[in-house]
């Protein structure tokens, strides 16, 4: 147990003994700290995106800022990046579990983002076993004996940076002042408390990934609380260095203020693709000619995803920020050499794209994707670390390119049973303590689920929302097709060994309800979050 509680702070979660080694005195009064200082400007921002999305429901567009002109007119850099933060040319990305920690930092990528966001059900095991396998993993003492296999680290592991939850997410488990803390804040400050002087002592420093922004506003909190954090641990100022997932359409407007923001704590930006596609579909969801194809043929080539691309691109260059390159969900396929083959070039043509473009590294989700993403950026870099000399004054992007949503169609009964269906999959798999599931040969988080659910509520409500043939879209037959997707999910998954199957049928349930309702969730994580320990 905790030996004593700061003064206003609440544990409504179980504290194991290894437990109260993360819940120590020091690091929750940091949470608390941190929470009494911020708490009430994070409101204001969860106020103010609410504002913004009633604006976009009445017809709002975006558009470049005119009050930030100047920020983006001006000739300015962000802070001297350390040296393991120059060469990021393949990073991996997963959960906090223990053995996906040792194998992504054993992977042979440049770097690991270490995930308790959208791959992660943020039950309370997870989260403080996370921060545990963080500590472990830092000072080289994590291991695994797994069925009588042993998982330890290599010599040679990867960076190692951190993404916390967004900040539309509580720790219901902690209150202070009878009040939930922020997700996001609990998650930084337990890792900043107990690992930042170790990390320093090794050469590296504590790195995050921020999600889910939409403002220039919510960076410049992030940066606020880093500086606080950076004082109150006696840290100097910019030791935390922080690389911005560009995730939202409202962010894709404002990169170049979002780097200003954080600029002594910049670590760049990453072309979040997925919750892109997202927040592009919840955005413009009552927008009768806003209209997006099956997800499956919504790729990096598509014109609004294009523009994003290169604009980031360009962006983080002129401001010697590294641009990180997004996911591409493919994932190997061991049984199947002809579909492997496809997938591993998918892969290949994706990075390849990057890498050429002038990206300084991407994304993969899979260690055996590591070595073929990283030939593609060898292949275009050699020895050098990053490409942020090469500069895209080619690149003009206006803000009608960023909208310009294509395709929008094809819309096929197999892309609805397949929204259908990884929603259902995936929903059952969060309920049951699995944030990151491979479904289909892909690997789905929460951003992919989101896509899946949201795009199914704005083709029922949508007069393009029409099947190839021309059968509308409708709420009736969504809910025919559920229970049919329902038994496919559960066969599956029960033909991989997976025996409580109670799960699936809430997650049906839970889908049903989320995309045929009126009024549209705005995280479908928030409603779940509530059902779980």
């Amino acid at each position: 147990m905790v030996d004593r509680l700061p003064s206003g702070v609440e544990i409504k979660g179980e504290i194991t003994p290894e437990f109260a080694e993360i819940l120590t005195h020091g690091a929750l009064a940091l949470v608390a700290r941190l929470h009494r200082s911020f708490e009430y400007r994070r409101q204001e921002m969860l106020a103010q995106r609410e504002q913004i999305a009633k604006q976009f429901d009445l017809g709002l567009r975006p558009d470049f800022l005119k009050y930030t002109a100047s920020i983006r007119e001006a000739d300015w850099k962000i802070g001297k990046l350390p040296k393991d933060l120059q060469c990021r040319r393949v990073e991996i990305t997963g959960p906090v579990e223990r053995k996906m920690v040792i194998n992504a930092l054993n992977s042979g990528a440049d770097s690991f983002m270490a995930d308790f966001e959208d791959s992660n059900t943020p039950n309370w095991h997870n989260q403080i076993q996370g921060q545990i396998n963080m500590r472990d993993a830092i000072r080289g003492t994590i291991e695994l004996n797994q069925n009588g296999k042993i998982y330890k680290l290599k010599d040679k592991v990867a960076t190692l940076l951190v993404r916390p939850r967004g900040w539309h997410l509580d720790e219901k488990h902690v209150l202070v002042n009878g009040r939930r803390v922020s997700g996001g804040i609990f998650d930084m400050a337990l890792y900043l408390y107990h690992n930042a002087n170790a990390l320093l002592e090794k050469g590296s420093g504590p790195y995050f990934y921020l999600p889910k922004i939409e403002s220039h506003q919510e960076a410049r909190l992030w940066n606020d609380i880093m500086s606080m954090a950076e004082a109150e641990l006696g840290l100097a100022r910019g030791t935390i260095k922080a690389t911005v997932l560009i995730e939202t359409i409202t962010a894709a407007f404002e990169m170049d203020e979002i780097l200003y923001e954080l600029r002594e704590h910049s670590a760049g930006l990453n072309a979040g693709r997925w919750d892109y596609i997202f927040s592009c579909i919840k955005k413009f969801k009552v927008d009768q000619e806003f209209c997006l194809a099956d997800r499956s043929k919504v790729t990096m080539t598509a014109p609004f995803l294009r523009a994003y691309a290169l604009l980031l691109l360009k962006t983080c260059h002129r401001r010697n920020a590294p641009a990180i390159g997004g996911m591409s969900a493919l994932i190997p396929i061991k049984n199947d050499p002809e579909k492997n083959a496809i997938a591993m070039q998918g892969i290949i043509n994706d990075k390849k794209r990057d890498a050429t473009d002038g990206y300084d590294g991407g994304w993969v989700a899979h260690p055996g994707l590591v070595e073929a993403a990283m030939k593609e950026f060898v292949a275009v870099l050699g020895d050098k670390p990053n490409q942020i000399e090469k500069q895209r004054p080619d690149v003009n992007v206006s803000a009608q390119d960023l909208l310009d949503f294509q395709p929008e169609t094809p819309i096929t009964e197999a892309g609805l049973r397949m929204n259908i269906n990884v929603g259902i999959h995936y929903l059952g798999s969060w309920l049951a303590g699995n944030g990151c599931v491979p479904i289909h040969n892909l690997m789905e988080d929460a951003a992919t689920a989101e896509i899946s659910r949201s795009q199914v509520w704005q083709w029922i409500r949508s007069h393009k929302g029409k099947l190839e043939g021309g059968t509308k879209i409708t709420a009736e037959l969504v809910r025919d097709l559920i229970p049919q997707e329902l038994e496919k999910v559960k066969a599956s998954v029960a033909a991989g060994g997976v025996t409580a199957l109670g799960t699936y049928d809430r997650a049906a349930k839970i889908f049903e309800l989320m995309s045929t309702s009126r009024n549209f969730e705005e995280f479908l994580t928030l409603p779940l979050y509530e059902e779980i320990d």
